[in-house]
Order: structure tokens, then sequence, then C-alpha cells
């Protein structure tokens, strides 16, 4: 792939997760609606055509059974990664991941926590479609939400406002 090829981010905040008394934040997994909604994202994420090369997985419980279940609704399952610095990681953090992706790549999924991912939602988008920024503020980025960014480049590249913020869900959609 060139350096000029679009790519795709895709941006997936974990499935609703339950609090189960004296389970670490870590090991924490998914609740009942989670593991309802995490599905419907699979099939969101589904019907957008939006090429799925390399998933970049957090570690922790709730995030790993999200795309477990996200996963199945997919034709096709990208390569997994799961990924310690996720969990906890900062925007930076997280831009830096990216960054690592080889130019071979040409979309990448991450699956992660707030605030990270809908800080890095906002961080990535210089440009949005529509209204699509706004519906993002509004909402939150909750449980199971999901933002498609593209940009042309390198994955070397990626920074501050270089994609375009092209599509956004919630399970409330």
């Amino acid at each position: 792939m060139s350096a000029e090829t679009t790519r795709h981010v895709v941006l997936v905040r974990h499935a609703k997760a339950d609090y189960p008394h004296g389970v670490d934040d870590h090991d924490r997994p998914l609740a009942e609606r989670g593991r309802k909604d995490a599905p419907k994202a699979g099939s969101w994420i589904a019907s957008t055509g939006a090429p799925l090369g390399l998933a970049l997985c957090s570690t922790d419980v709730r995030c790993r059974e999200t795309w477990k279940l996200i996963v199945g609704e997919l034709s096709q399952r990208p390569r997994t990664v799961y990924e310690d610095r996720l969990y906890e990681g900062s925007v930076e953090d997280l831009i830096t991941l990216i960054k690592e992706v080889d130019d071979e790549v040409g979309s990448a999924t991450v699956i992660g926590n707030n605030p990270a991912l809908h800080a890095l939602a906002d961080a990535l988008a210089g440009e949005t479609e529509g209204d699509l920024r706004e519906q993002m503020h509004r909402s939150g980025f909750p449980s199971a939400a999901v933002a498609v960014l593209t940009f042309t480049g390198s994955w070397k590249d990626v920074e501050h406002g270089v994609g375009k913020l092209t599509a956004y869900w919630t399970p409330s959609d």
C-alpha cells in the first residue's frame, strides 16, 4: 500500500461492564446489557463496509469480551493484538500505538476504554461529516460506541487533526 492510501481507524469503546464486588477493575466482565449491545455494535460495524485489517484490543476483560462478541457479527475476523498499553493509556499513548501499525495494514480497530477513546476520536478528527462531532459530544461516547475516522498517508503520520470523522454509532441509535 502506498503512503497515499486512505486508511480507516475504527474506535470501539467496550460495552457496558459489570461492577462485581471485590473484582479488580482490569478483571471486570460485561454486564447483561453489554452482552446485548456488543453484537449490535458488530452488526453496525459490518454494515459500514469499513475494512478491518488489524484490531488492537486492550487486555482488560470487558474489552476482550466486547471484541469477541463483535467479531461474531463480522464476515471475517481481523488479526487481533491484545495490547497492555491500551488499558488506562492516554491519548498520546494511543496515538503512539497507531503510529506503530505497519503500512501494509489499511485499517486499524482500537478496542478500549474511556475517557481515552472519546478524547482520541476528538483529537484525530480535524474534519467531520455533518454533525457527527456534535452527536459524539452529546452522547459522551457511551459504552459500545463506535467512531470511524479516515485519513490519507502513513500510519506514522497520525497526529491530532489528521482524520475525518465519517461515522459514529451508539447502542441507542
